[in-house]
């Protein structure tokens, strides 16, 4: 099956300076965006008490939260997830308390506080992370974060020229910067989910950086007489088609768990939405066009011939 009839014949690499300039500017807010305002951290990285309570009827968070504010539990926060009918609350590490402390003391403690200005709300679930854990969890996440860039880039290196192999690196930095920087923006809860669906991204966006380089070396050994940025165009043309298919088929499930998975799977749908979008672009305009920036020929990319090796024996 072809997204296109026939292959089209679009000049992306006469458009790469204007994109390149595009994607600074986003990195560099993206980046600024995280230094400034910072991330909406989840419970898994800073540790605290996690309750759903669910009620009859329809809420609005600001009784809610003033219910909050009066009871004797500090530093709460609330928020609907899923429907007007269902709040989920996150209350900060309390100091010196075991688990079964937080969990139980503050549980009962926001619970009756809440049923108290609307009886009928009934508690769903509690979760308790302490803040050593949380810790550690955030640690674990970023070092598996590091761990697959270090193997990416190791296996690019060994299968591809080096222009090639740098190029697919820094476009690969470039895909969860921007993600980051999305979450950092609108302020949404970042967590493990969201942090799994970076590391899904990072693969989705390699592999798509795969196929293009693949068809990169393959023509430059079949195409004699066009440029190098001929060659890589043609070679983006001609896997447009499985690109975009390949894309598109994946964000019509991705948007399905988004608008009916609730909040959990929303922001984890919503992370690999981000990253299907600019791992596809990153693939076509980034890695490629700094791969032609850098210099990459058709001598880089032909197989040595046995009478060049015989003649750099001793």
């Amino acid at each position: 099956m072809e997204f296109f009839k026939k292959t089209p014949n679009i000049d992306f690499m006469g458009k790469r300076r204007i994109w390149f300039l595009i994607s600074a500017v986003i990195v560099v807010a993206s980046l600024l965006s995280v230094a400034i305002r910072g991330l909406n951290w989840g419970i898994d990285f800073t540790g605290g008490t996690l309750l759903e309570v669910h009620y009859a009827e329809p809420v609005d968070l600001d009784s809610v939260r003033a219910a909050l504010d009066a009871s004797s539990v500090g530093g709460a926060t609330a928020q609907h997830f899923g429907s007007s009918r269902d709040v989920m609350i996150r209350l900060a590490p309390e100091t010196g308390s075991t688990e079964e402390q937080a969990s139980t003391k503050r549980a009962q403690q926001v619970m009756a506080a809440l049923q108290a200005a609307t009886p009928g709300a009934e508690l769903r679930r509690t979760e308790f992370v302490g803040p050593q854990v949380g810790a550690e969890l955030a640690e674990n996440g970023f070092l598996a974060l590091l761990y697959t860039f270090g193997g990416i880039l190791l296996y690019v290196a060994l299968r591809f020229e080096w222009r090639l192999a740098l190029g697919s690196i820094l476009a690969l930095l470039h895909d969860p910067i921007l993600i980051v920087g999305v979450f950092s923006l609108t302020h949404l809860e970042f967590d493990l989910t969201v942090l799994a669906a970076i590391l899904a991204v990072i693969g989705y966006s390699i592999n798509d950086t795969v196929v293009v380089f693949d068809r990169i070396r393959e023509n430059f050994r079949k195409m004699r007489k066009e440029s190098p940025a001929e060659v890589i165009n043609s070679s983006i043309n001609q896997t447009l088609s499985r690109t975009l298919m390949t894309s598109v088929t994946t964000m019509i499930v991705l948007v399905a768990m988004y608008l009916l998975g609730g909040d959990m799977l929303g922001r984890f749908s919503l992370a690999i939405i981000l990253g299907i979008v600019v791992g596809t672009y990153s693939s076509i305009y980034i890695a490629s066009a700094l791969a032609l920036w850098m210099g990459v020929s058709r001598k880089d990319l032909m197989p040595v011939k046995k009478e060049d090796l015989l003649d750099q024996r001793p």
